[in-house]
């Protein structure tokens, strides 16, 4: 019978419990998840890379292995962060001789859902948080601001490699019905605290983007010095009654609006923007220190 044939095992003994070398082993393979990453099967080399000290341990006979190899190969995609839940339940599958299919399923129903909540979880909300406070170090020149953003960000990503993959492991199939009881609202609250987040990290590092425009709006009488002086009107000033922020609001939304709707890569936004902004100095629209290289009819406000 050929490996990709086979729907059960040919030893249906249940393997003895993997020892804590193997299992921190496929921790430390499971950060190479998306090193062979491809559109067709996205990280299912990886995923095999990382699993297969287990697998070695666990399947004897070779026909077993190759087969549990190739149903390794199937389409996966999860958080990075949080693949180590999926190995730890596929390997208590794997250890008991279940069938084949039944791994297959469980696999791709807990993967999918947990690419969804880790990227609520990080990519929303750690990993923002933690830039945002560590950034500000590093722009005042302290060396503190990348180290610990490091410490931090592959700290919090360590133990919940290890955690996870103990945790799951231990649990067997009952991991699955815990996480997915509550997976929606979970998600869904962790990611309202991601746009929070976005959105103060929008307004603290976009809001000394402002507009350097100010239109002459007459004269009038000078009462310290008796001479009339020309009066402006600050555009600025106006939006910020309006909306304070809402330059790099715009912005945010313009770049959104461009990946998400016209497909746009994040290559091409920051092109853009280095375009908006050389011309917004040479005309003087933006507000700076600068002095406009070209005349202009209004006044910039450093």
């Amino acid at each position: 019978m050929e490996s990709s044939a086979m729907t059960t095992y040919k030893d249906t003994t249940p393997a003895a419990r993997l020892d804590n070398k193997t299992l921190n082993k496929m921790v430390w393979r499971s950060m190479q998840l998306q090193a062979a990453f491809n559109y067709e099967r996205m990280q299912s080399a990886g995923w095999l890379w990382a699993i297969l000290p287990g697998l070695q341990k666990i399947h004897t006979n070779k026909d077993d292995l190759a087969a549990s190899m190739t149903h390794n190969m199937d389409f996966l995609n999860t958080h990075p962060f949080a693949v180590t839940f999926v190995m730890g339940m596929v390997l208590s599958m794997e250890q008991q001789k279940m069938d084949i299919q039944t791994i297959r399923s469980v696999r791709i129903s807990t993967a999918a859902p947990l690419g969804g909540i880790g990227d609520a979880l990080f990519w929303f909300t750690l990993i923002p948080i933690t830039a945002g406070m560590t950034a500000n170090m590093a722009i005042d020149h302290n060396i503190m601001g990348p180290i610990l953003y490091f410490i931090i960000a592959f700290g919090v990503e360590m133990a919940l490699r290890y955690g996870l993959l103990y945790w799951s492991y231990n649990l067997g199939t009952k991991a699955v019905s815990m996480m997915t009881a509550n997976a929606k609202e979970f998600s869904r609250a962790a990611s309202i605290l991601g746009v929070f987040v976005i959105g103060a990290l929008i307004a603290n590092y976009g809001g000394g983007t402002k507009l350097g425009i100010s239109i002459p709006n007459g004269q009038t009488l000078d009462a310290a010095t008796g001479e009339m002086v020309d009066v402006f009107i600050n555009i600025q000033d106006y939006l910020n009654k309006i909306l304070p922020c809402i330059i790099p609001l715009l912005f945010t939304l313009m770049c959104y609006f461009l990946i998400k709707k016209k497909g746009w890569t994040p290559s091409k936004c920051i092109l853009l923007f280095l375009v908006i902004g050389i011309v917004g100095a040479i005309f003087g629209i933006w507000a700076g220190t600068y002095t406009p290289l070209v005349p202009v009819p209004w006044n910039v406000i450093g």
